[in-house]
């Protein structure tokens, strides 16, 4: 018997049903009727017979399933380093990026990616921007995404994606189909602020603080995400990153673009002089058409 028999073998005497069987190999029925065939001629004697459309194992069959099982049972280690010697061919794919395109852009992308290169196994990380750079620097990360130009001599920088920066407000606070809102129109206002080093911070508190009153900052957070959930609990406005927005606002929150727009960019950040592999390439010509379609949005 070769070790083809023993499996169509096991896959009846677990499932009593040809194409069960068949669709547990991922064969087609016709190859799994003939594989037991050329068993049942090669020992002898029937293994099944057909009872009100079902396969019942003979009395041999189970007799032979003694034997049949231990040997089915030990080729379950050889498929498992058989995986893992495929995986170390093909090593993960070690992402890293900042929280807001962790919770948007990257489950879609690595959804998309997996159609492409089923096999191709990932690492996701979400980290604030220093730390994607430190991974890049020591080896840890393939890829880095944020929404800061770290000007890192050492980081390659390049611009994916671009959209601008979107209000933040309860549902029904901003009048239907209202387009954008004037930055003067957040005079006095409740609003929840950003703590932390953010490049984009120092400009646009500036421009806030300049507002005749100035809006009133009581709560400030660390990610904008957390600004989200604080809108949502009633503590303010918020003004945060186009992919935090996209999520919130399919959450019921509302959301518009500040006029005069701020921009903000989505960057790709690689070692410089780093090999990229097949993989990380397909991945970021998906991420970079879904962040302009999202941004765009």
């Amino acid at each position: 018997m070769r070790l083809r028999h023993i499996e169509v073998i096991q896959a009846l005497l677990q499932t009593g049903h040809l194409g069960t069987a068949a669709e547990w190999l991922q064969l087609p029925v016709t190859e799994v009727e003939r594989i037991l065939r050329e068993a049942e001629d090669q020992l002898g004697f029937m293994l099944f017979s057909s009872v009100r459309g079902r396969l019942q194992a003979t009395r041999e069959a189970r007799e032979l399933q003694v034997a049949i099982t231990p040997v089915y049972d030990a080729l379950e280690p050889v498929q498992r380093l058989a995986s893992s010697l495929r995986q170390y061919l093909a090593p993960p794919l070690r992402i890293i990026c900042t929280p807001p395109l962790a919770q948007q852009l990257l489950p879609h992308s690595i959804a998309a990616l997996r159609r492409r290169l089923p096999d191709a196994p990932c690492t996701l990380l979400s980290q604030p921007t220093r730390e994607i750079v430190k991974s890049l620097l020591l080896r840890e990360s393939d890829l880095g995404l944020s929404l800061h130009d770290p000007d890192r001599p050492e980081i390659h920088c390049q611009v994916i994606a671009q959209g601008k920066l979107q209000l933040l407000a309860p549902h029904g606070w901003l009048q239907p189909k209202q387009k954008y809102i004037s930055l003067q129109d957040l005079a006095g206002q409740a609003m929840v602020g950003l703590e932390g080093h953010d490049p984009l911070s120092p400009a646009l508190e500036h421009k806030l603080h300049a507002l005749r009153p100035a809006p009133v900052i009581q709560t400030r957070v660390q990610t904008h995400q957390m600004m989200r959930s604080m809108v949502e609990a009633g503590e303010g406005l918020a003004i945060v990153d186009p992919f935090t927005a996209l999520g919130a606002k399919a959450a019921g929150l509302d959301a518009c673009p500040l006029s005069p727009a701020v921009p903000i960019s989505v960057y790709a950040l690689t070692l410089k002089n780093a090999e990229s592999s097949p993989g990380v390439n397909t991945l970021l010509d998906i991420i970079t058409e879904r962040a302009a379609a999202m941004m765009a949005s």
